[in-house]
């Protein structure tokens, strides 16, 4: 599989991002947070041993602690600076480096739209779950930062003739489904919510991205310097496409969740065609339905 990401600048920008917080940059990492507490409400199980993978802050695993659900929590990160002075495990990018059966929950927040191999990282949750475990997860899809792609990309072809990739691809929330079923897991439910959030300036976005960690590291993304006058014909063009009546612009962000489990022999199955035992015939006439 060829890479679409710099794994080594995308660890180092989100070092850098670590090291210097901004008040607030973490809005969307607190906003899957607090939807995954939700989502954890409504499972009906007890958890005796789950991982959060790669989610390099705490918000994960102290949503999992919070619910009174989870016995024992292990957080897995890629560099030891994700950790402070939390305990957990240090391990590869993209590696799940436990046994198969090992636990009975993951869950993964806002790391797998900048993974280069997302169906390897399925099919390696799926092993390391024990049968009938949960795997939860989020990711940003298609349509996140679409006024930022748009407006950089008019602003280029018109300074230079051409573009060159500034925002990553993003997952369309079908193909994400897809890629569940792909890697073996039973009941797979995906769903998407859009999050819009209001800007001063388009420059407000960028700063957000920066302290996010969340800055282009496309393998082919352009060597040449972001120019000073690139940035202000971007933002020019912004502004006119995507500002409200009060001159704040909007910027969208599209958060897949996603959701499967281990199979298990104790889950429940479609019933196999042909095998109703009452025709839709007396269904309709039941309910009073004409023909």
């Amino acid at each position: 599989m060829q890479p679409l990401f710099d794994t080594a600048l995308l660890l180092t920008r989100k070092r850098r991002a670590l090291a210097r917080p901004a008040n607030g940059a973490d809005f969307l990492m607190q906003r899957a947070a607090d939807d995954l507490a939700d989502r954890l409400a409504a499972v009906d199980r007890r958890f005796s041993r789950a991982a959060t993978l790669f989610c390099q802050t705490g918000h994960t695993a102290e949503v999992l602690a919070a619910s009174g659900k989870v016995d024992d929590i292990i957080r897995v990160e890629s560099d030891p600076a994700f950790l402070a002075d939390a305990s957990g495990m240090i391990t590869t990018a993209e590696t799940v480096p436990f046994e198969p059966g090992s636990f009975d929950l993951m869950v993964s927040l806002l790391a797998f739209q900048s993974m280069n191999d997302i169906p390897g990282m399925f099919a390696q949750i799926r092993r390391a779950l024990k049968p009938d475990g949960l795997f939860l997860g989020a990711m940003t899809g298609a349509g996140t930062l679409s006024e930022l792609r748009e407006s950089l990309l008019a602003a280029e072809t018109e300074l230079h003739g051409g573009a060159s990739p500034r925002i990553i691809p993003f997952a369309d929330i079908r193909d994400a489904g897809a890629l569940l079923q792909r890697a073996g897991f039973a009941l797979p439910v995906t769903d998407v919510e859009t999050v819009t959030v209001r800007y001063a300036t388009p420059f407000s976005l960028m700063n957000d991205l920066k302290a996010m960690g969340e800055t282009n590291a496309l393998i082919d993304r352009s060597r040449r310097p972001t120019s000073r006058t690139l940035l202000a014909r971007a933002a020019e063009i912004y502004f006119e496409r995507f500002s409200d009546a009060d001159g704040r612009v909007r910027a969208s962000f599209s958060i897949i969740w996603l959701s499967g489990w281990a199979p298990d022999v104790s889950q429940q199955k479609p019933l196999k065609p042909g095998s109703a035992t009452v025709s839709l015939a007396k269904i309709l006439g039941d309910t009073g339905t004409d023909k």
